[in-house]
């Protein structure tokens, strides 16, 4: 039996060229951080549920005792600064790369062309295994032609950056808007990876926020950043005792 994605819709909501911007769990969380507070803050109402027998065989309870299943689910803005826009949210990507493609790609062609998606952006960490205290925003795009203007929003292109490449929604959604002409960009928050980054969410999120043209309050997500900035001074100052321990080492 094959894999296979059904899409349950709530409407079918009226919208002009619309942008899509996919944030799944991924590496720190971080596309996943920016994607869903932004959505939330622009009140972005649901209109499509996605299932796939790729996701988890399980169902969340929720305070009632009543089953959600584990799904995708798909949001949408009317003229945000002239744009509409379409989200990708989730708890879930697929557990196996052939089903994360073929989730992708049913979405691509049942779902974004048919609605004449103008432009895609995805968005995930980028894992480094160091803590920074100013994460980057790195950027791949299907077109070339993309770069200058991204570059004006505060994204950086690094090449060799990542270097394993890119894995899951975020990588193949932009694969098939290239394979389909539609411009697309990962947008990666420069992340340890080790815990859920709100400090790179954050900064993910302001380059996005400059791209659609709006300024939004990040007040509820200064707290989480500055936990994460203590995080880093604890680590850091870990890693200064252990050199000393190894330079003593040498030494003696």
């Amino acid at each position: 039996m094959g894999n296979y994605t059904t899409i349950v819709y709530d409407c079918i909501p009226e919208l002009d060229k619309p942008i899509l911007i996919e944030g799944l769990p991924g590496v720190g969380n971080v596309g996943k951080i920016a994607a869903d507070f932004l959505a939330e803050k622009l009140n972005a109402k649901r209109f499509a549920t996605v299932y796939s027998d790729s996701f988890p065989p399980q169902v969340m309870l929720d305070s009632d005792c009543v089953i959600d299943m584990a799904c995708n689910e798909l949001y949408y803005v009317n003229d945000v600064n002239g744009k509409d826009i379409i989200f990708l949210l989730g708890e879930y990507q697929g557990t196996t790369p052939e089903g994360q493609y073929l989730i992708c790609e049913d979405l691509m062609k049942d779902v974004f062309i048919r609605m004449d998606v103008s432009k895609m952006i995805t968005l995930g960490g980028y894992g480094t295994g160091k803590m920074t205290d100013t994460p980057r925003v790195l950027g791949a795009v299907s077109d070339i032609d993309m770069k200058v203007d991204l570059q004006d929003h505060g994204v950086i292109f690094s090449p060799g950056e990542p270097a394993g490449g890119i894995v899951g929604a975020s990588a193949l959604l932009v694969g098939f808007g290239k394979i389909y002409g539609i411009p697309s960009v990962c947008l990666m928050g420069e992340t340890s990876g080790y815990f859920v980054d709100h400090k790179s969410g954050i900064a993910l999120l302001k380059v996005l926020e400059s791209i659609i043209g709006i300024e939004l309050d990040h007040a509820e997500l200064d707290s989480k950043c500055q936990q994460i900035d203590e995080l880093t001074a604890k680590v850091k100052e870990m890693e200064a005792e252990q050199q000393k321990t190894v330079d003593l080492g040498y030494i003696g």
